[in-house]
């Protein structure tokens, strides 16, 4: 026999869940929980006909081998039920686990009732208008009417199709506020009095207890109801003694606070906005201490100015005109500007866009900004919570509020938050990633050294107040795990000061460039030594390090580390190399081409793992996807389009639709940039480790076509490039080719493919340089030529035909000519015969009084032919053959 249950103190969404599953498995009995909540209890009993119910007190024995657990996971006893019987759960409580041995349905939503009207809708199941009424309140009561954070789509989806069955809203009006009785009203004024107020990562907490009049059985639900409707707090968390027990009832008005978190401190459950726990045996003067204790497991940190401000902020003096504001913003794309006298650095107003568009339509370009700005100071301080700068916003109309230092020991802003900043905040959806721990990455993929450096980096950042981050390819491939390769860091501020500072207390050179902002530290192993000899614990924040002890040689270490400061940037034109400026790491982060590059770690003291992800690159990550940041980015550099193809190859990504479709509309701009920026990007492709399949799906949306009309990616090419790897891993090729890379072999295979014409046309498109154009030219004239050499060509023939080539040009030769006699022929030549040397030279030649000329090189050519084809094998030999050739 299968049973429908749920949980004891039953609410609507309980009993609503078992009469949906009992129309979905007819041959389910729904047998109600001994205790239900008093409106439930008076809904039944006024409609008790119109369902199926069991109550407790008629429930008859039977072997009950199959149960169905609706809105929790929790399973009651029930006489007749056997030791194991097999539970099906279907519950919206995402935060408890079943046991392993059950199936579950488990799901995101506001009520497990909704996951139930959905199967049936799906299957077409008509209801009674009670019906329809009594599943309408299980959503509405744990939803709050749909108001509630917890609610979704899918329950008001679920709502809607009930009320066009037939749901009653004036009967859920009435049970969802039915009115206290004596005795909970008798409760109800002992907790209201027994209130008291804790503030927890500032959000407002209500704590309240008390005792239950003797005899007490209604439910304490309606209360908790009322006293938060009466008192408003974000938590609140009601005590009340039954007995020897305590009852917890907590709720929650705001996603920060997380009541089930301190439910499950006293063994209990449910979800983030309603909780409950039965504490056995313990007073309630012992309990409430206990459960102020634990309230900090239920708030969120605070979310404050911190969190959201951009470090950096440009400002604009009060003198400033009009139009010199107008050209500022449209550059930068900033909404307002902070009015900042100089050199005194106080801050006496804001300029909005809106009032420069409206001075600039009033012919007032040339005034002043300080007669169109907005007077005042609103300030906020790095500490201050999102709430006031929220309060500041609405109450004096400032849609960018400077941050100014924490001390108040100036009055020039260090910072600004925004409203765009606070309303992605708000209302930005949460990520579905989950939160990444990126200290703990960086320590586990950095090698320890590495580590030790950033330690050291970090420290002197916090110590100077400059936030410090990774910034993009390198968040990106840890978060592939995969290895950075370098140290590089974005200093929101002034990197050449960072620079200088940890020059100055670990030694090495600096580097730098004032104009850009950039600092290049030059590091020797002194430098590593004294990173590694600080002391052994050192203290950043309040997070204890472990500094290890190394003993083993320095080596493999990176010779510098950049720091660069954060900034952003401008086109004047299409396909024209970007302006800068110095800016916060928003907009350094913002100005990047795609958002899976777009993420930054913060490194600087106590900050030190923070991940930053703005543009969601972060979900991208998990998705797989290539998107790029701005409608306009392509258009802006369409460079940028090849470098999304190499991202995807490599990734083994795909380039989303929308991307794709901004490609193909920037295709045409590509014939306007420098040929020396494509070859750059070709080249970067061409060093990845599989440069076929990129080359391969830049031809496929018909970027090569694009670049020049003659290049294009031929099937044949992809074989020769597959057999590249093998010469630069095996020896002898890898000798041979000590001092190249395999750059040259794959664009020379390339363009080998193609005729003559369009070989030059390519490279004189992208601006090859001259020694490259020669050589690339003699590798098609190797495969047009050398096809034919026969097998029986003398050793003197091979070198007089191949010593002319540099060995990379051979190597190309020979992979386009595997299988062909010349491919071994240009191996015999590198391994035997280009070495082999006479022992006659030009000092022998003048020793015998010959006058030095032409005939000198005929003379020698003679004497190494001879030598190569085994006519002449040792010097007196030479010396023979020599004296024949004089006398003739």
């Amino acid at each position: 026999m299968r049973l429908i249950l749920s949980h004891e103190n039953a609410d609507f969404d309980a009993v609503a869940s078992q009469l949906a599953a009992s129309k979905l498995t007819p041959d389910g009995q729904m047998l109600l929980s001994r205790r239900l909540n008093r409106n439930v209890e008076q809904f039944l009993t006024l409609y008790w006909d119109a369902f199926h119910f069991i109550r407790p007190s008629d429930w008859r024995k039977r072997r009950i081998d199959q149960v169905l657990l609706v809105d929790t996971q929790s399973l009651n006893s029930v006489r007749g039920m056997v030791a194991r019987p097999k539970v099906h759960v279907i519950d919206h409580h995402t935060e408890q686990t079943p046991p392993e041995e059950w199936t579950a349905q488990v799901e995101p939503v506001g009520a497990t009732t909704t996951m139930l009207v959905e199967r049936l809708q799906g299957q077409g199941v008509n209801l009674a208008p009670e019906e329809a009424t009594l599943l309408l309140l299980g959503i509405y009561e744990d939803t709050g009417s749909l108001t509630y954070d917890t609610t979704t789509a899918r329950d008001a989806a679920a709502a809607a199709w009930l009320l066009d069955e037939g749901a009653i809203l004036a009967v859920v009006r009435r049970f969802l506020n039915i009115p206290l009785s004596a005795e909970q009203q008798a409760l109800y004024d002992a907790l209201h009095t027994a209130v008291s107020w804790h503030d927890v990562q500032g959000q407002s907490i209500v704590v309240t207890g008390a005792v239950a009049p003797e005899n007490f059985t209604d439910e304490i639900a309606s209360i908790t109801h009322r006293l938060r409707e009466s008192l408003q707090p974000a938590g609140l968390f009601v005590l009340v003694q039954l007995d020897h027990d305590v009852q917890l009832v907590a709720r929650s008005t705001t996603k920060a606070v997380d009541v089930a978190a301190v439910a499950r401190t006293f063994g209990g459950g449910g979800h983030s906005r309603a909780a409950a726990a039965r504490i056995k045996d313990q007073p309630l003067a012992r309990v409430e201490p206990q459960v102020v204790a634990a309230l900090s497991q239920a708030i969120e940190p605070l979310v404050r100015v911190a969190d959201l401000m951009s470090h950096g902020v440009q400002t604009v003096p009060p003198e400033t005109l009009v139009r010199e504001a107008a050209v500022l913003m449209q550059r930068f794309g900033y909404e307002g500007y902070p009015v900042v006298t100089e050199p005194d650095g106080e801050l006496v107003g804001l300029l909005t866009r809106r009032a420069v568009d409206r001075a600039m339509n009033h012919a007032m370009a040339d005034d002043p900004i300080e007669r169109i700005m907005k007077t005042g100071a609103v300030t906020v301080r790095p500490s201050d919570a999102i709430d006031t700068v929220q309060q500041k916003m609405l109450s004096d109309g400032w849609g960018q509020i400077p941050v100014l230092a924490e001390d108040g020991s100036a009055t020039r802003p260090i910072g600004i938050v925004t409203r765009t900043d606070l309303l992605n905040h708000l209302f930005q959806p949460p990520s579905k990633t989950a939160e990444t721990n990126m200290r703990q990455r960086l320590l586990a993929m950095l090698p320890s050294v590495l580590w030790q450096m950033v330690l050291a980096v970090s420290e002197t950042a916090a110590q100077l107040n400059l936030p410090l981050y990774f910034v993009g390819g390198l968040v990106r491939d840890l978060l592939l795990d995969k290895p950075p390769t370098d140290l590089d860091m974005v200093v929101e501020g002034d990197a050449i000061k960072l620079g200088k500072m940890l020059a100055q207390r670990f030694g090495g050179e600096i580097r730098s460039h004032k104009r850009f902002g950039t600092a290049k530290w030059l590091l020797d192993e002194a430098v590593w030594g004294n990173i590694l000899q600080r002391d052994k614990k050192k203290e950043i924040g309040d997070w204890r390090l472990e500094i290890a002890h190394f003993q083993s040689p320095i080596s493999n270490l990176p010779p510098t580390i950049d720091f660069v400061t954060a900034r952003t940037e401008f086109y004047t034109e299409p396909t024209a190399l970007p302006e800068v400026a110095h800016g916060s790491i928003k907009l350094d982060l913002h100005r990047r081409d795609f958002a899976i590059n777009t993420l930054a770690v913060r490194l600087d003291g106590a900050f030190l793992g923070q991940l930053l992800d703005f543009y969601g690159g972060q979900q991208d990550l998990a998705d797989g996807v290539i998107r790029v940041l701005h409608s306009l980015s392509f258009v802006d550099d369409p460079t940028r389009i090849l470098r999304a193809v190499r991202l995807e190859q490599r990734l083994k990504f795909h380039i989303e639709p929308r991307t794709l479709e901004l490609i193909k509309d920037a295709l045409p701009l590509l014939d306007r940039v420098s040929g020396a920026r494509i070859r750059h990007e070709i080249e970067l492709t061409l060093h990845e480790a599989e440069p076929t399949a990129a080359l391969s799906r830049l031809s496929e949306l018909d970027v090569l076509a694009h670049i020049d009309e003659g290049l294009v990616w031929l099937p044949e090419t992809a074989v020769f490039f597959q057999r590249v790897p093998k010469f630069w891993q095996e020896r002898p090729w890898c000798d041979w080719l000590t001092d190249e890379t395999p750059l040259f072999t794959y664009f020379a295979l390339w363009l080998a493919a193609l005729p003559e014409a369009d070989q030059r046309g390519v490279m004189k498109r992208l601006r090859v340089r001259k020694a490259t154009k020669t050589d690339v030219l003699a590798c098609g004239r190797l495969r047009r030529e050398w096809v034919t050499l026969p097998a029986t060509l003398k050793p003197s023939e091979v070198v007089k035909l191949m010593r002319p080539f540099p060995v990379r040009v051979l190597l190309v030769g020979r992979i386009l000519l595997a299988g062909q006699s010349a491919a071994s022929l240009i191996e015999r030549y590198l391994a035997e015969w280009r070495g082999v040397k006479t022992a006659v030279t030009g000092d022998t030649l003048r020793q015998m009084g010959l006058k030095p000329g032409p005939q000198f090189g005929v003379l020698l050519e003679k004497l190494l032919a001879a030598r190569l084809d085994g006519t002449v094998t040792t010097e007196a030999e030479e010396l023979a053959l020599l004296d024949e050739l004089i006398r003739e």
